[in-house]
């Protein structure tokens, strides 16, 4: 048996953090986007992680393998860059629950798989939302935080072509172990802006509002957010990574050249051959 994992990539448009002593109870409320670019996870003989063919340490990665106390190791793939908020760590960490469990017969339930891989991003200080939402998929807005069993979430219907911009990474573990209550007043306003009118248009406006109010734009991102304006369309930041995303075409309107996918409705899923 030859399992394949394909875990979408996820952008956070807003967001406020819920720390617990518990982890599979820690979270965030917000939303986001996954995305057709993703993350394909395989299973190795060999001990280790690599990425795109290069070996890496990924702790959330380590705290599945170790979780699951198995002697194989797991090769992912991406086009996706890593720490520029598309949640590939989660996505590998969820990806690798998905084959490794296949490939050794565990027994575990897709609410098992995902919750020791949002326990596994939330101990490692890496995420606290992107796992339950690329399980999901399409337009996930976490409604209460937390693992399957604690958090309750909802969503935006609609798809729609996604083009991103990445200008490099931030650190998640910088931003959520400092002050961020600025930044969660803002994200529960945005959540409940985008429950009140949950379309595309709306969740991408909460987003940018949520991307000035939150105090995280750089001058390059503010830059081409402006540019972007000025074609008549609107973008925002993903978060948390130096990264533009936009739903339509407004940083290719705006003269850039973006990469492209689309909204990735079915979420994280599991190929066996």
């Amino acid at each position: 048996m030859h399992a394949t994992a394909f875990v979408p990539g996820h952008v956070t448009g807003f967001f406020s953090t819920h720390p617990d002593e518990r982890p599979l109870r820690a979270g965030s409320r917000g939303g986001g986007v996954a995305l057709s670019h993703g993350v394909e996870t395989t299973v190795t003989d060999d001990t280790g992680v690599t990425l795109n063919g290069e070996s890496i340490s990924v702790e959330p990665v380590e705290r599945v393998l170790d979780a699951l106390d198995v002697d194989l190791g797991v090769a992912c793939e991406t086009p996706l860059p890593l720490g520029s908020g598309f949640g590939v760590s989660g996505a590998m960490a969820l990806g690798t629950a998905y084959v490794v469990s296949a490939h050794t017969a565990a027994g575990l339930s897709e609410n098992d798989l995902v919750s020791l891989a949002h326990r596994a991003e939330v101990e490692s200080g890496t995420g606290l939302g992107d796992v339950v939402g690329q399980a999901r998929g399409g337009i996930p807005l976490r409604l209460e935080p937390g693992a399957p069993g604690y958090g309750a979430m909802d969503g935006v219907p609609g798809g729609s072509r996604v083009e991103y911009l990445s200008l490099g990474g931030l650190s998640t573990a910088d931003v959520l172990g400092g002050d961020t209550e600025t930044l969660s007043v803002a994200g529960e306003r945005a959540l409940e802006t985008v429950r009140e009118t949950p379309t595309l248009a709306t969740f991408v406006a909460a987003s940018r509002r949520f991307a000035e109010e939150a105090g995280l734009l750089t001058d390059e991102l503010r830059a081409i957010l402006r540019d972007v304006d000025a074609v008549g369309e609107t973008a925002s930041m993903a978060m948390l990574g130096e990264t533009v995303f936009a739903l339509g075409t407004g940083l290719s309107d705006a003269g850039y050249d973006p990469a492209v996918c689309r909204i990735h409705p079915p979420g994280a899923g599991l190929r066996v051959e």
